[in-house]
């Protein structure tokens, strides 16, 4: 008796060791060839169903049929949460079980805790660009040979995209586009390829800020209207019930500097006054205006905020007087709301932006990306940016696919790949 328990452990734990081999090819050839898996569950595979880099003799012992055909499905899910994303979702087209996983909680958990990399980008928008929006990929540190095609945003539309349509925001894998010609907004997911309209709350709707709050849940749009109304109004969009919200003005407290987009951060906006300069918020639920009561930093000549929308704040401002910069300096608030100074921009960094600025600073607007706080500035290029978490200044180079003589009117937008960032 002792024997045969001893044999069926051998035996299991032979087949374990086979599975765990097989799964190991598995992830390895979809990684290095980008094979598309024919497997389905319940069903031998039969050598002309397998990919012929798997056909040849050397590999027949590995690969038989029979052996494939009864990998758990458990532990085949468990292969696949290995993938790069880009290399799973070309899987899609072979099996109804490997579109179903796409949709499993359990499944993406899996991907999501196995440190398979979603590459991460800066977008620009540029009006040279027509439709079109060069992708440089942060993590490789290059630009991408292909851009993201606005027809590929918006499926079916084709070549009856609007001209007029505009991209506005990008949050957490959702991008956002004003479409003027219906009067509404598009927001989609680019990567699940959904989509949804949101009809502007009003006819005709104009707006003069716009900010756009994806989350876990959901997501939240802000805009600040005047043209539109007889007095200032706040309307805010709530993808949970898809309903707009209107508030009370804004004008006493945010004056006429709301041209700066908010930032969001713990449950706010936060944006910053004209001269002299100070810190306004939104309570994004309650509707409620606040002020930031803490002393800014001293010679001020301009600021911008920054945040990654829960644990830390930023602010960024030219140092000088008279409405002339002299140096740059980057802040962060602490935990008892004073604005600690963090870093300098190096000197001859300091001059070339200020130069390509021409000291007008309504053209410089700033965001977080990926543990990069990017400054840019609509009449250049380049982004410069500063790494949290090495302490250092660059500058981005310039997309190579831009034409010698550009225009201004550079807009460059965080965007990173969410599968599941809901519509």
């Amino acid at each position: 008796m002792r024997d045969l328990i001893d044999s069926t452990e051998t035996s299991e734990h032979t087949n374990l060791l086979m599975y765990l081999s097989l799964a190991y090819v598995l992830v390895q050839k979809a990684k290095t060839a980008g094979i598309r898996l024919l497997a389905t569950s319940g069903k031998d595979l039969t050598p002309a169903m397998m990919p012929k880099s798997l056909q040849s003799p050397s590999r027949s012992p590995e690969m038989d049929p029979a052996v494939w055909s009864r990998l758990p499905e458990e532990l085949l899910e468990h292969v696949l949460s290995f993938l790069p994303l880009k290399t799973f979702l070309n899987l899609r087209s072979t099996s109804k079980h490997f579109k179903s996983l796409l949709f499993s909680p359990s499944f993406m958990s899996k991907h999501t805790a196995s440190g398979s990399p979603f590459s991460s980008f800066l977008l620009l928008s540029h009006p040279q660009f027509f439709q079109q929006f060069p992708l440089y990929d942060s993590i490789v540190g290059s630009w991408r040979n292909l851009a993201l095609s606005l027809s590929l945003l918006l499926p079916g539309t084709g070549s009856n995209v609007s001209p007029s349509c505009t991209l506005l925001s990008s949050s957490n894998g959702l991008i956002c586009f004003s479409l003027p010609s219906s009067c509404s907004l598009l927001v989609c997911n680019f990567v699940a390829k959904s989509s949804r309209i949101v009809e502007f709350p009003s006819h005709p709707f104009a707006f003069e800020s716009f900010v756009f709050v994806s989350m876990s849940f959901g997501y939240k749009i802000f805009v600040l209207c005047s043209k539109s109304f007889s007095s200032n109004s706040v309307f805010v969009y709530d993808s949970k019930v898809h309903s707009w919200q209107k508030f009370d003005g804004f004008e006493p407290i945010l004056g006429d500097n709301y041209r700066q987009e908010g930032v969001f951060f713990n449950g706010s906006l936060y944006f910053t006054t004209s001269e002299p300069f100070s810190i306004v918020c939104f309570d994004l639920e309650s509707g409620r205006w606040g002020r930031l009561d803490n002393e800014l930093p001293g010679d001020l000549t301009f600021v911008r905020l920054v945040s990654d929308g829960e644990k830390r704040l930023y602010l960024i401002g030219g140092v000088g007087r008279n409405g002339i910069s002299r140096s740059m300096k980057l802040w962060e608030l602490d935990g008892e709301r004073n604005w600690i100074e963090v870093e300098s921009l190096p000197e001859m960094m300091c001059k070339k932006f200020l130069s390509v600025s021409y000291h007008n600073y309504d053209r410089v607007y700033c965001f977080l990306h990926e543990g990069m706080i990017c400054i840019c500035c609509y009449t250049w290029p380049e982004i410069l940016y500063y790494k949290v978490s090495r302490r250092t200044w660059h500058w981005l180079p310039r997309c190579p696919s831009l034409p010698e003589k550009w225009s201004c009117g550079f807009r460059w937008f965080s965007f990173v790949p969410e599968l599941y960032a809901p519509v």
